[in-house]
């Protein structure tokens, strides 16, 4: 299947770099967001999210007219969807932002087109995006009543790149891409193939939606294990890093580093949607998701007791993104524990977070205050290590040496 235009609906930390390459290999790709500043801000050949190497190929691809942004969804041959899902206050899935999608979609849709969810999705959102659009385009025909015949094909392929490689991983990683029907995988295929190198494997919808949502929860079942770990470490007087070191050197064993919790969009949040789906089953990766949520509270209290040493505690909180050498704050347990600490009038807080210019507005309180390394060294009496960012990393010792630290990344 030839594809000339892809649109591409979602310009975030996954969508950009998604069309980005894809207008890299010669294909007209129209981006599609709600907001206007990021449509704007790309249209002029650069990026708001920060990513290595994403500045070139978006500046390259706008320059040569392979990639322009728009919030009006226009005609193409194909449709990626890539925007949130985030969960509602009982941990259901909120799938809103797929919904506006497909009523973005249905209007332009032509026969012969391919959807493809690229959403982290509970199981079946695949699915309900068919029905939405077969009820707002009743004639056209879809895979849900037509199976290989029908008119549009609908498939999900789930993103599994890692921030701060996204552009390589968008290439090299192994897709898993779930059709409603034989047809729909096949085409789907034939749109990855243009731009991964990695394998594309062929299943179902709904295996492919579990398939993301098992990566996560797996990884999140064993950082529970290293943060349960830690905290019954510290009950006993242990260093839970040597402790690790040391039980890693068993052939068999690989256990992962404790933090102050779980952050971003995907491992904080996918374990959940299995929950929702089966709550009487996902009894194990229900509780890793709690034992994760309680570490930024342990975390706060352990600098809290830090700090009430001093008459007038001032924290630096190094680092507020949910991981090392980005910008990304969501789900950002970091990010949390700096909100917490703004509870308490007589604290001031020093933000250190070298990948921002500004703070969230959440940390625009009278004590807050963003500031580089150096100065947070110079009047801070009470350290609280969030996020292992390489400059963090570097701080010589003599600088901390007089210093309460609270290190929840074991750098120091």
């Amino acid at each position: 299947m030839h594809f000339k235009t892809v649109s591409v609906l979602g310009l975030g930390y996954i969508g950009l770099p998604t069309a980005a390459v894809i207008a890299s290999r010669g294909m007209n790709v129209i981006g599609v967001d709600v907001n206007q500043g990021t449509v704007d801000i790309i249209n002029n050949g650069d990026v708001h999210i920060v990513e290595p190497d994403l500045d070139i190929v978006v500046k390259s691809t706008v320059q040569a007219k392979k990639l322009i942004a728009t919030t009006v969804t226009k005609p193409a041959d194909a449709f990626l969807v890539a925007v949130p899902t985030p969960f509602k206050d009982d941990h259901q899935a909120d799938t809103q932002y797929i919904q506006q999608a497909s009523e973005a979609i249905a209007p332009v849709l032509e026969r012969g087109n391919l959807v493809i969810l690229e959403s982290t999705s509970p199981v079946g959102a695949t699915e309900q995006m068919a029905e939405w659009l077969a009820e707002l385009r009743p004639d056209l025909t879809f895979p849900q009543s037509a199976g290989d015949d029908a008119d549009i094909n609908i498939a999900h392929c789930p993103e599994r790149v890692l921030p701060g490689h996204v552009l390589r991983e968008l290439v090299e990683n192994d897709r898993v891409i779930g059709g409603m029907s034989s047809t729909c995988s096949q085409k789907a295929k034939a749109l990855y193939k243009t731009f991964v190198v990695g394998d594309c494997l062929v299943t179902n919808a709904r295996t492919a939606e579990m398939a993301k949502l098992t990566e996560n929860s797996f990884r999140d079942v064993n950082i529970a294990f290293a943060n349960e770990l830690s905290m019954i470490c510290d009950e006993l007087n242990i260093d839970v890093w040597e402790l690790i070191k040391l039980a890693n050197r068993h052939p068999r064993v690989n256990i992962l580093n404790p933090g102050p919790g779980v952050g971003g969009h995907c491992i904080a949040v996918d374990p959940w949607f299995i929950v929702s789906s089966a709550p009487e089953r996902a009894k194990l990766i229900r509780q890793a998701r709690e034992v994760n949520d309680s570490k930024p509270r342990y975390v706060l209290e352990q600098i809290v007791e830090a700090a009430e040493q001093f008459k007038k505690p001032v924290i630096a909180c190094l680092g507020i993104a949910f991981k090392a050498d980005i910008d990304d704050l969501r789900e950002s347990p970091a990010l949390d524990i700096t909100q917490l600490l703004c509870a308490y009038p007589d604290y001031r807080i020093l933000v250190v977070e070298p990948n921002i210019e500004q703070l969230p507005d959440s940390l625009c309180k009278g004590n807050v205050e963003l500031c580089s390394i150096e100065v947070a060294l110079e009047e801070a009496n009470t350290l609280a290590v969030l996020v292992d960012h390489a400059e963090f990393k570097e701080i010589p010792a003599d600088l901390i040496a007089k210093k309460v630290i609270i290190d929840s990344r074991g750098i120091f």
